[in-house]
């Protein structure tokens, strides 16, 4: 399953956390150069002097006016400019209005799911279990998926999802680290996107790996968010999968899930207060925007406390 991957070049390419206690941030390879422009000049004045005399020029501008053309070229295969994507759709407020029941034809096409995603009834019976109270709902969707070690499940509630999914829809983007002790942190790259009224999807991606590939990028978690019982039973049922070999272990794709519902669903809890709320607010929103003063050292102290 491929998300779609719109542009954060700006916050992507500005990030640049200082190195400090634990919270040290490797193999981020979008970081910009400690040399300045004059000081690379400088290093290879002579070299560029002797190419411009070998070509007949007479000066080090007149060389670089000759190559701009490749020098350009150079400059675009060295960014990776990521692909726009439709604009983000609104996550409803409001439960859904009554589907018309005179056409067969259209409310079936309404709620199958998009192509690429297994519907809830490919899980569960969804005519059954409708008639089931919502903890044993809860209770077979776990034991459905604790067979099998790769995957993730979940219940959540209607009002905690219909937070995260709003914000998810003014923010469809965000990084987010594991924490390695001896190591750092490694960060990883968040992409939502809402397909269907009844589906929304998560994938997640090594961020080098995701800044060295972009959209062909793999991602190592893939989430999907069943809506087909929020109005009825006021529940929201979560399965995922977690690929084998790809450097993350499925305790890890947990430790993700939980900080993203603490950024998303503002649930800072009782002893942080609202201020902590806010702060990681404000960080998703400035990630989003390419804000030139994010920093992932506060994100990464954010993260921490989630512990």
């Amino acid at each position: 399953m491929r998300c779609q991957r719109p542009i954060l070049h700006r916050a992507l390419r500005t990030l640049r956390p200082p190195q400090r206690r634990y919270a040290r941030v490797h193999n981020v390879r979008f970081l910009v150069t400690n040399q300045e422009p004059d000081k690379v000049f400088d290093k290879y004045r002579d070299k560029l002097s002797e190419k411009a005399r070998r070509e007949g020029l007479n000066s080090v501008s007149e060389l670089k006016t000759a190559y701009a053309s490749k020098i350009q070229e150079y400059r675009q295969k060295a960014s990776i400019q990521l692909p726009q994507t439709h604009p983000k759709p609104e996550f409803p407020q409001s439960p859904r209005p009554p589907e018309p029941s005179s056409s067969t034809t259209s409310t079936s096409t309404s709620t199958a799911a998009p192509p690429g995603i297994k519907p809830l009834s490919a899980f569960l019976d969804v005519k059954k279990i409708s008639a089931l109270p919502e903890k044993e709902i809860s209770t077979l969707w776990r034991l459905r998926h604790a067979p099998h070690p790769y995957t993730l499940s979940a219940s959540i509630p209607a009002p905690i999802y219909d937070t995260i999914a709003s914000t998810a829809s003014r923010n469809p983007q965000f990084i987010l680290p594991i924490p390695r002790e001896g190591q750092g942190s490694e960060l990883h790259f968040l992409q939502w996107s809402f397909p269907s009224q009844r589906h929304s999807t998560l994938c997640i991606t090594h961020l080098a790996e995701y800044k060295l590939k972009g959209e062909f990028a793999t991602p190592h978690t893939t989430i999907t968010h069943h809506s087909d019982l929020r109005d009825s039973h006021g529940l929201v049922l979560l399965n995922g999968v977690v690929m084998e070999k790809r450097g993350v272990s499925v305790d890890e794709a947990k430790w993700l899930l939980i900080c993203l519902q603490r950024f998303y669903g503002n649930t800072g809890g009782t002893q942080e207060g609202s201020g902590a709320g806010e702060r990681r607010r404000r960080l998703l929103e400035m990630f989003n925007k390419g804000d030139q003063g994010f920093r992932i050292q506060d994100l990464i102290e954010e993260a921490e406390k989630v512990v």
